[in-house]
């Protein structure tokens, strides 16, 4: 098996982490920060919009099951691309759409995918493309926290449709 990683930020990373893990070959999800300027980031820091990082999910994913695009395609599909620094009630940079690439290639792949998502929404697509240069993994309360906190009001206003939506659209793909 031979596996790659993406990271991307939509939103609250307890939904997007939530809606791919619903995925065949996702072999691991992480929340986390990234994009940003302070070492060692906490929750706290992050949210107060000062660390310059966003929310963001590392995927780890088979490729002989998933592709880069089959990640994208998800990824858009369960966050508002032309949502400037806001996904829904939470609004800060933290909060930007966001994928940081791991490569030249899938930086060169994603930054052309956005071009051509473009089109398709009468707003514009406001997702950057930046290289990946450091990841931290968010705390331990953080990771799986959908699956730890099933009737948390949150998930079930948030992460319950963008989970339906992999479900019903990526039903080939789920597990």
């Amino acid at each position: 098996m031979t596996t790659a990683r993406a990271t991307l930020g939509g939103g609250c990373f307890w939904c997007i982490e939530a809606a791919f893990e619903e995925l065949d070959g996702v072999e691991s999800v992480t929340s986390g920060y990234a994009g940003g300027h302070v070492e060692d980031p906490t929750y706290e820091r992050v949210c107060s919009g000062e660390t310059g990082h966003a929310e963001v999910v590392q995927v780890e994913y088979d490729t002989g099951v998933l592709g880069f695009e089959d990640v994208l395609k998800v990824f858009f599909t369960v966050h508002d691309p032309t949502q400037l620094n806001r996904q829904g009630p939470d609004v800060g940079t933290q909060y930007r759409s966001i994928i940081l690439a791991h490569d030249e290639d899938q930086r060169e792949f994603a930054a052309a995918f956005v071009d051509e998502l473009d089109s398709e929404y009468d707003d514009d697509v406001v997702t950057e493309v930046v290289d990946l240069e450091t990841f931290y993994e968010a705390e331990e309360s953080h990771q799986d926290y959908y699956d730890k906190n099933p009737n948390d009001r949150y998930c079930t206003f948030h992460a319950d449709p963008k989970i339906e939506k992999v479900r019903e659209k990526f039903a080939t793909k789920a597990q």
